[in-house]
């Protein structure tokens, strides 16, 4: 430890450079750590919120939501502790005042007596036809505000925002809850007028299903999760994306250390010939790398939080303690690796050639 501090008190800039680099690479693979939560978030909090332990949808619905068509009857047929019926879809809707401006969301028909009646953030629960909760981002996002009036794209028919709740978003989309007569007015008012037992889309248990209906599938929430569009490709993506980044700042860190070891051969070469083990020398190169590599990170995880602090709502980006200590004990433990090829070559250092 003296000898590593004392190295680096004597060349800062050499090693500040080095601190740099690492703080550089550090503070890339945080963010897009970030981003990578972020945007896996986005994809799955309205789900997460539901705190469900399995849902049942169709066979023929190869596992997506969206897809799925289940008769209402099937609902009293699943014996369970806790169930909830369900029905989404993908829609469009836009400010009854401007047209021109429209918003990918997601309706969620519901009945607000279930678990899966979302926690009021600001406004009230839905108590009557045609009005909605909507996820906060609309207002943070967009500009939505309670009482607002909303138009479906596809059919003009009007909903009132009357309550926000925080987190529900699906498949990045924001969430609408809504009572299942206005999620029928919402997707065509003739559908809510002739069909008295509308379709749901799933049904969501809480707890252990006792009996489980024929022709639907009975997915985990996480396997249903990891089903959803796109989030295991994004998932998978990233992972790879920062696995490679931590592998080349090791890489990068090891040549660093290297060629400053090499430098170094001479002055080695004279501490051997006084009698310090290269084991002793060793160990200060690794120690060195450590601190080398333990700042630089930090100095990149602060960078990161406060970039995050200054970025606009609409950028998926979301911190998460337990994932930054990873990656970054992660990186760390890395860079020391890569360091350890420098003490192969000092071992081999001849205290005579050395010195010259």
């Amino acid at each position: 430890m003296f000898l590593a501090l004392n190295e680096i008190r004597h060349a800062r800039l050499r090693y500040g450079l080095v601190v740099g680099v690492i703080f550089l690479i550090a503070y890339l693979v945080f963010f897009l750590s970030g981003l990578s939560y972020g945007l896996a978030q986005e994809n799955r909090t309205a789900v997460d919120n539901w705190q469900a332990d399995r849902i049942l949808i169709s066979d023929a619905a190869n596992d997506n939501l969206g897809a799925s068509q289940l008769d209402a009857n099937l609902f009293n047929q699943a014996e369970a502790k806790q169930k909830a019926a369900l029905s989404q879809a993908s829609a469009v809707i836009y400010r009854s005042a401007d047209k021109a401006k429209k918003e990918n969301v997601s309706f969620f028909g519901i009945d607000q007596n279930q678990f899966l009646a979302p926690k009021i953030s600001s406004g009230r629960m839905f108590e009557s036809d045609r009005e909605v909760v909507a996820d906060s981002s609309l207002k943070t996002e967009n500009g939505y505000q309670l009482g607002d009036t909303i138009k479906a794209a596809t059919n003009d028919q009007a909903l009132k925002i009357v309550g926000f709740t925080e987190n529900a978003k699906y498949n990045t989309a924001p969430v609408l809850y809504m009572s299942f007569q206005t999620y029928q007015i919402a997707n065509g008012a003739s559908i809510a007028i002739n069909q008295a037992e509308p379709k749901i889309n799933a049904i969501v248990i809480k707890g252990k299903l006792h009996n489980s209906p024929a022709g639907v599938v009975n997915l985990s929430i996480k396997d249903f999760i990891n089903e959803l569009p796109g989030y295991s490709a994004q998932v998978l993506t990233f992972g790879f994306m920062i696995g490679f980044l931590v592998v080349i700042a090791a890489v990068v860190i090891g040549i660093f250390i290297y060629v400053l070891t090499m430098q170094k051969t001479p002055v080695f070469g004279v501490m051997k010939a006084q009698g310090i083990s290269s084991g002793y020398i060793a160990r200060s190169v690794i120690v060195q790398t450590f601190l080398l590599s333990l700042l630089g990170v930090l100095i990149g995880l602060v960078m990161t939080l406060i970039t995050a602090f200054f970025l606009p709502n609409a950028v998926p980006f979301q911190s998460s303690t337990i994932y930054f200590i990873v990656v970054g004990v992660l990186m760390i433990i890395v860079s020391v690796l890569g360091a350890i090829f420098s003490v192969r070559s000092i071992v081999k250092i001849d205290p005579l050639r050395a010195i010259g």
